[in-house]
């Protein structure tokens, strides 16, 4: 076992503490890395507050995670030592059932299910335990490598907030003669921005104000709303073919489904608290789609990584010390990071 300095939450009204985790020793076809940057996902937050049901506490969150091998097990073909690497939302699923094998290993629907970075069980019955630290053993088929063109504190947020809007974006044709909306422009929708304009498409924001306006043109987008000035979102009536909603308050979206082209798409990745509520005639009238998103698979994850690097994409960062995670907490609900709060492991208390 290794013995690894992190932060804890204790109770959903807690805060975070410095504490020290066991971590185990690399099996045959495991990799352990140091872990350098951990991003803070707003997922981070619901699950430490228990918004998404009761946590397992203590709990050590984080599933943004960028850092460098220490060591590989004897059957382990795909990384070695000093290599640069990431992991995302999950550190195992069967391998086996139809969704793993097809790609998409967050579905599986074998014995266990998806093993999530943090809040769940391991093969091993012991309850995996996140970002939030300084270093982890994972298996190596739910690692990625991390390309050299990308800084690491820039990286970590990808393996969440990147692969979450690049998947949908993928997906439903984001590209050239494609006019694509992005709802929001916080840790997802700057990133959301970045890839769509990268792809081709012709982007727009919408955002609750203006006061993101010079950095959403700066990532990208050819064009700039704000939701709470009178008439915006009536202008924009059948006006996109793809708008991905990245807030994570509930409202109504029957205005913004009706932004839609015929046959468009409206793809929610924020995940709200709370039901959202749509008024369907909004979406038979044109034949509209409502759907949802999660995350993506490894080889996907991979690709958004590769994808990044080639058109120069990275999370726009603010780095943050341990002693100040509850502080972003909070800031990170007021919509007061520009873009995504960043942990430095190393300034984790020694000894």
């Amino acid at each position: 076992m290794a013995l690894a300095r992190a932060y804890a939450i204790d109770s959903p009204t807690g805060h975070f503490h410095p504490t020290t985790i066991e971590r185990r020793e690399p099996g045959p076809t495991e990799v352990a890395f140091d872990i350098l940057f951990a991003g803070i996902c707003h997922s981070d937050i619901h699950t430490a507050r228990s918004e998404w049901g009761p946590a397992r506490y203590p709990l050590v969150p984080g599933h943004e995670i960028a850092g460098i091998v220490t060591q590989v097990g004897s059957a382990v073909t795909k990384f070695k030592a000093g290599d640069r690497v990431g992991v995302g939302c999950f550190v195992d699923s069967c391998g086996r059932c139809a969704q793993c094998a097809c790609g998409h290993e967050q579905f599986c629907t074998g014995p266990g299910g998806t093993i999530w970075t943090y809040n769940c069980l391991g093969r091993d019955g012991v309850p995996t335990a996140g970002g939030y630290s300084t270093c982890i053993t994972v298996e190596q088929n739910y690692i990625c490598r991390i390309p050299d063109a990308i800084a690491l504190e820039q990286a970590a947020p990808l393996l969440c907030a990147g692969v979450t809007t690049y998947s949908p974006l993928k997906r439903w044709g984001a590209g050239p003669g494609k006019r694509v909306a992005i709802i929001g422009m916080g840790g997802l929708g700057h990133m959301a921005v970045q890839i769509a304009a990268a792809m081709g498409a012709d982007v727009a924001v919408i955002s609750q104000t203006r006061s993101k306006e010079a950095d959403g043109r700066r990532f990208g987008a050819a064009e700039y709303y704000a939701a709470s000035e009178p008439g915006t979102l009536r202008k924009l009536k059948a006006n996109f073919d793809i708008m991905l909603t990245t807030v994570a308050v509930a409202k109504d979206m029957t205005p913004y489904v009706e932004c839609l082209k015929p046959g468009g798409a409206l793809v929610d990745v924020g995940m709200p608290q709370h039901p959202l509520t749509i008024g369907v005639r909004s979406l038979c009238a044109g034949n509209r789609i409502f759907a949802g998103s999660a995350i993506g698979g490894i080889a996907e994850t991979q690709e958004m990584l590769d994808f990044c690097a080639k058109h120069g994409l990275a999370a726009q960062v603010e780095v943050i010390s341990g002693d100040q995670i509850d502080a972003a907490y909070d800031k990170v609900i007021h919509s007061e990071v520009r873009y995504r709060y960043v942990i430095d492991t190393s300034t984790f208390p020694k000894g």
